[in-house]
């Protein structure tokens, strides 16, 4: 048997996950990551937790598949995106904490390169909107707040690194320093057009470029792991953060073709091929994970209070006593009644990026119960979802991509039936939900694979990907559009004064 090894690394928790070469799950291992939370806005890892865990994980799952290192085809790496470690590269030991992608403390940066003028160079040669979110500001915040680190850099004894490219680094014992496409275009500091560092950009910044790591395909050979780890050498052939990961493991290889993430947010992205198309409906462009050197893209967008409606209706409202009673509790009505509720806790995201909405519950009578507000929460993860689609096949139209015709769909709460019809419904094309829903890892593995010669091309791995529920639209589009109106007018209710 062929097995191939993907390393998760998300922002709670380090998994690691043994596929067969048909990309069916042989076992899983998992554990938690501890979150620092410093100042408000601020939430920081530790990048040495993050490397024992992962390690602690691959070790675990080897035994728990009952095999060993030597029958590991190859090893794929995924990981929480833009999140920032910067480490010496003599002693291998982080000079700070890693800053999380969710970290806000480098918004002071943001506003400045705004008012240089740079957003649109930036958004031309990146795809990106300029925010904290992304990992180059996170890096220049280290640099200028960490004693001697601009010294330290400027004389080349500093690599900066978001998580792939840190436990790239261990598992080789410091021997490569390299990352992939797709984190690098998370960065605010790679030209997507070229696949390289962009000078003008680092400048701005004012980052060393030898801090910065090699660029690699997101299929490439990232080198071979230190046998002393597991018991035996294996090459790194896999590496792509963890929506574009998702997104290839989905099998979305093709301009038109989209998945969606419903995890704690929701995270949507449409292949978009070898085309860059800035969006004019509040998307960002990013480079798709990347079998070869031709760059390839997506669209994307982030729903910020996906899942987490349903951790409020239990924590918050004690309306549920787990997340999995919401189904049941959602079904017992026919529909919400009128309820509408817009989750907009923490701002709205994408395609509507307004911070200042919060979040609001409209259409309650004298009839509305818990079943009510329950339907409407669920519903709401939707809405948002069909929102961000919309958006998508609006800016795919403008550039000449064919439309979406399916949306795949993974994360946790993909299993409820009653959210996946519903999303059907609104969208007016089949919601197609896979047998092996861990797709993030998957895409890693078959990155892994792909590089190493275990598949010959992506047709072949189209070809393992099969869907394990199919849900087709069930209303008319007049009255889905009827739906989308009432949530728009929702929506607008949230920002008014």
């Amino acid at each position: 048997m062929t097995y191939l090894l993907a390393l998760d690394q998300g922002t709670s928790s380090s998994r690691s996950i043994v596929f067969d070469a048909q990309g069916r799950i042989v076992a899983m291992a998992q554990e938690e990551l501890t979150q620092f939370y410093p100042q408000p806005g601020w939430v920081e890892h530790d990048p040495l937790e993050i490397w024992r865990t992962q390690l602690a994980t691959a070790r675990d799952v080897l035994a728990k598949a009952g095999i060993s290192a030597q029958q590991v085809h190859a090893i794929g790496i995924t990981n929480q995106r833009e999140t920032t470690v910067v480490w010496n590269r003599k002693t291998g030991q982080p000079i700070y904490r890693a800053i999380v992608w969710q970290d806000r403390r480098a918004e002071p940066a943001c506003a400045a390169l705004r008012e240089r003028g740079m957003a649109p160079t930036i958004r031309q040669k990146t795809g990106l909107l300029v925010d904290a979110y992304f990992s180059g500001t996170k890096l220049q915040w280290i640099l200028d707040h960490v004693p001697d680190a601009r010294a330290q850099a400027a004389q080349g004894q500093l690599a900066f690194g978001t998580v792939d490219s840190w436990l790239l680094w261990k598992l080789t014992s410091g021997r490569v320093h390299a990352t992939d496409v797709s984190n690098a275009a998370r960065t605010m500091l790679f030209n997507v057009h070229s696949n390289t560092w962009d000078a003008e950009l680092l400048q701005a910044l004012n980052i060393p470029e030898g801090l910065m790591p090699q660029v690699l395909p997101s299929a490439a050979h990232f080198g071979e792991i230190e046998a002393g780890l597991l018991g035996h050498t294996i090459p790194v052939g896999g590496m792509a953060g963890d929506q574009q990961s998702a997104l290839f493991g989905q099998a979305c290889f093709s301009a038109g073709m989209a998945k969606n993430t419903y995890g704690t947010g929701c995270f949507m992205l449409m292949h978009t091929g070898t085309q860059f198309q800035t969006s004019t409906n509040g998307l960002i462009t990013t480079s798709a994970a990347q079998p070869s050197a031709r760059p390839e893209f997506a669209l994307e967008g982030s729903v910020f209070v996906g899942g987490a409606v349903v951790q409020w209706l239990r924590d918050g409202l004690g309306a549920i006593r787990s997340s999995a009673e919401v189904q049941a509790l959602a079904q017992s009505v026919p529909d919400s009644g009128g309820v509408m509720l817009v989750p907009a806790f923490t701002g709205l995201g994408a395609p509507y990026w307004n911070p200042e909405a919060r979040g609001t519950m409209t259409g309650l009578t004298r009839g509305s119960t818990l079943a009510h507000i329950a339907r409407a929460a669920l519903e709401s993860i939707a809405f948002q979802s069909a929102a961000l689609l919309q958006a998508m096949a609006r800016d795919a139209q403008q550039a000449g991509v064919a439309a979406v015709t399916e949306l795949r769909v993974d994360g946790g709460a993909c299993v409820n039936d009653l959210l996946m019809q519903f999303q059907a419904d609104l969208l007016g094309i089949s919601v197609l939900r896979p047998q092996v829903t861990e797709t993030t890892a998957l895409g890693a593995a078959y990155l892994a694979g792909l590089s190493t010669g275990l598949y010959p091309d992506t047709a072949s791995l189209s070809q393992l990907w099969q869907a394990e529920r199919r849900f087709e639209p069930q209303i008319s589009r007049a009255q889905a559009q009827e739906q989308m109106q009432r949530w728009e007018h929702a929506v607008r209710q949230t920002t008014a004064a």
